[in-house]
C-alpha cells in the first residue's frame, strides 16, 4: 500500500472477522476500495462488473437512490458472472457506488478537467454530502442487502490557484466531486460521519452489514 495512503482513518478501521469464513469478492476496480478492505484486514478477490453495469443518475433520483441502485447493479452483474463457479458458490459479493451532493445537485466523477474545475468551484466554501451505497450479494441464494451511508463535510473557500494546482495534479480523476479525502487536502473537513465513506467504502457499516446479512438480506424481487 502506498505510504501516502496511510491516513489515521486507515489505522482505526474495524477488522474483518467472519463467524463462518467464506470468500469475499470486491466488485470494483477502485484501488481505494481495495486499499480500505486490505487495511481493515479482509481477504478478498477483485472482479470487475461488465461494461455498462454502471449508469448515470436518472431525473428525480436522490443521491441515496442512485448509489443504492448502482451498487445493486454492480453486485448483481458480478454475482451473475460467478453463478456457475463451483469454487465460489459460497462467496459474498461486495459492491459500492459513491456520489457527492450539494443540495439537489448530484456530483459524480468528472468527465474531464473542466468538469472537475466546475465541481470544485461549486463546492468551494460549502458544506455538502458524500453518499455511498453498499450492496452485499450471496451468490448461492441470490439474497442481497443494500444500504447507503452519508458523510457531511465542508470545503474551505479556496482560490483559483489552489484549484488549478489540484487540476494539474490529476488527483481529481475518477473521484466523485473531483476530490479525494485520502489525498490529504487541508481544505476539506469532515463535519460528521465516516471518513472511509468519503474515500469510497464505509468500513464501519460494512463490518456491521456482513454480520447482519442473514438477518436483513432479501431475495431477488
Amino acid at each position: 500500500m502506498p505510504d501516502d495512503f496511510r491516513l489515521p482513518l486507515m489505522r482505526s478501521l474495524p477488522k474483518g472477522e467472519l463467524l463462518v469464513p467464506r470468500p469475499l469478492i470486491l466488485a470494483s476496480g477502485s484501488p481505494r476500495r481495495a486499499e480500505l478492505m486490505t487495511a481493515a484486514g479482509y481477504r478478498f478477490s477483485v472482479m470487475l462488473p461488465a461494461d455498462g453495469a454502471e449508469d448515470q443518475p436518472q431525473p428525480g433520483e436522490t443521491a441515496a437512490t442512485v448509489v443504492e441502485r448502482l451498487a445493486y447493479q454492480k453486485a448483481a452483474d458480478v454475482a451473475s458472472q460467478l453463478s456457475g463457479s463451483f469454487l465460489l458458490r459460497d462467496a459474498l459479493v461486495i459492491a459500492a457506488d459513491t456520489l457527492g451532493a450539494l443540495g439537489r445537485v448530484l456530483l459524480g466523477k468528472p468527465v474531464d478537467a473542466e468538469d472537475a474545475r466546475r465541481m470544485l468551484r461549486l463546492l468551494c466554501g460549502q458544506p455538502h454530502q458524500v453518499f455511498t451505497g453498499v450492496c452485499l450479494w450471496d451468490i448461492a441464494s441470490g439474497r442481497h442487502f443494500i444500504q447507503s451511508v452519508v458523510t457531511e463535510l465542508e470545503m474551505k473557500t479556496i482560490d483559483d490557484a489552489v484549484i488549478e494546482d489540484h487540476i494539474e495534479s490529476l488527483r481529481w480523476q475518477g473521484k466523485a466531486g473531483g476530490f479525494g479525502f485520502q489525498d490529504g487536502n487541508d481544505w476539506l473537513k469532515i463535519i460528521s460521519g465516516s471518513e472511509s465513506n468519503v474515500v469510497g467504502l464505509p468500513m464501519e457499516r460494512l463490518a456491521e452489514m456482513i454480520v447482519d446479512f442473514d438477518k436483513f438480506s432479501r431475495p431477488i424481487e
